[in-house]
Protein backbone atom coordinates (compact mmCIF):
# COMPACT_ATOMS: atom_id res chain seq x y z
CA UNK A 1 0.00 0.00 0.00
CA UNK A 2 1.20 3.66 -0.87
CA UNK A 3 1.54 5.96 1.42
CA UNK A 4 -1.45 8.49 -0.41
CA UNK A 5 -3.53 4.81 -0.22
CA UNK A 6 -2.55 4.95 3.56
CA UNK A 7 -3.64 8.36 4.20
CA UNK A 8 -6.88 7.65 2.58
CA UNK A 9 -7.70 4.51 4.10
CA UNK A 10 -6.85 6.58 7.47
CA UNK A 11 -9.46 8.90 7.05
CA UNK A 12 -7.47 11.55 5.83
CA UNK A 13 -8.63 13.51 2.50
CA UNK A 14 -6.01 13.67 -0.37
CA UNK A 15 -6.52 16.55 -2.93
CA UNK A 16 -4.62 16.98 -5.64
CA UNK A 17 -3.24 20.28 -6.07
CA UNK A 18 -1.87 21.26 -9.15
CA UNK A 19 0.13 18.98 -11.69
CA UNK A 20 2.99 20.10 -13.77
CA UNK A 21 4.66 18.27 -16.06
CA UNK A 22 4.27 14.48 -14.38
CA UNK A 23 4.83 15.81 -10.78
CA UNK A 24 1.33 15.81 -8.78
CA UNK A 25 1.15 18.42 -5.94
CA UNK A 26 -1.36 17.00 -3.07
CA UNK A 27 -2.29 18.11 0.00
CA UNK A 28 -3.83 15.93 2.70
CA UNK A 29 -6.33 17.24 4.92
CA UNK A 30 -8.13 15.69 7.91
CA UNK A 31 -8.81 15.75 11.67
CA UNK A 32 -6.40 14.74 14.63
CA UNK A 33 -7.99 11.42 15.23
CA UNK A 34 -7.24 10.48 11.16
CA UNK A 35 -3.46 11.66 11.92
CA UNK A 36 -3.18 9.20 14.83
CA UNK A 37 -4.41 6.46 12.60
CA UNK A 38 -2.14 7.30 9.89
CA UNK A 39 0.60 7.41 12.51
CA UNK A 40 0.13 3.94 13.60
CA UNK A 41 -0.58 2.83 10.29
CA UNK A 42 2.90 4.01 9.03
CA UNK A 43 4.35 3.33 12.14
CA UNK A 44 2.66 -0.59 11.86
CA UNK A 45 3.66 -0.78 8.07
CA UNK A 46 7.35 -0.03 9.16
CA UNK A 47 7.43 -2.68 12.15
CA UNK A 48 6.41 -5.05 9.82
CA UNK A 49 8.89 -4.41 7.26
CA UNK A 50 11.08 -4.55 9.76
CA UNK A 51 9.90 -7.49 11.10
CA UNK A 52 10.33 -9.11 7.54
CA UNK A 53 14.10 -8.11 7.32
CA UNK A 54 15.05 -9.74 11.00
CA UNK A 55 13.16 -13.03 9.81
CA UNK A 56 15.49 -12.71 6.31
CA UNK A 57 18.76 -12.46 8.45
CA UNK A 58 20.59 -15.62 9.91
CA UNK A 59 22.08 -13.33 12.21
CA UNK A 60 19.07 -11.24 13.63
CA UNK A 61 19.52 -10.15 17.04
CA UNK A 62 16.22 -10.89 19.10
CA UNK A 63 16.97 -8.24 22.27
CA UNK A 64 17.78 -5.39 19.66
CA UNK A 65 14.54 -6.01 17.83
CA UNK A 66 12.96 -6.09 21.40
CA UNK A 67 14.19 -2.82 22.10
CA UNK A 68 13.50 -1.35 18.96
CA UNK A 69 9.98 -2.00 19.31
CA UNK A 70 10.05 -0.62 22.86
CA UNK A 71 11.62 2.58 21.57
CA UNK A 72 9.05 2.92 18.62
CA UNK A 73 6.18 2.09 21.31
CA UNK A 74 7.15 4.99 23.49
CA UNK A 75 7.33 7.53 20.36
CA UNK A 76 3.80 6.24 19.13
CA UNK A 77 2.84 6.67 23.41
CA UNK A 78 4.56 9.97 23.84
CA UNK A 79 2.79 11.40 20.10
CA UNK A 80 -0.71 10.30 21.31
CA UNK A 81 -0.29 11.87 25.19
CA UNK A 82 0.76 14.98 23.14
CA UNK A 83 -1.86 15.22 21.09
CA UNK A 84 -4.37 14.09 23.53
CA UNK A 85 -2.81 17.09 26.13
CA UNK A 86 -3.06 19.42 22.49
CA UNK A 87 -6.35 18.66 22.26
CA UNK A 88 -7.37 19.24 26.17
CA UNK A 89 -5.88 22.66 25.64
CA UNK A 90 -7.56 23.34 22.95
CA UNK A 91 -10.98 22.61 24.26
CA UNK A 92 -10.39 24.48 27.59
CA UNK A 93 -9.62 27.34 25.50
CA UNK A 94 -12.37 27.40 23.64
CA UNK A 95 -14.90 26.93 26.47
CA UNK A 96 -13.65 30.19 28.03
Amino acid sequence: MDIIDMARASGLTVVLDGRIGSEEYQSVCGSVSALLRFAETVCQSAANQSDLTSRCSTAANPSGRMRRCAIEGAGTSRARNASAQRMSRDTQQSVK
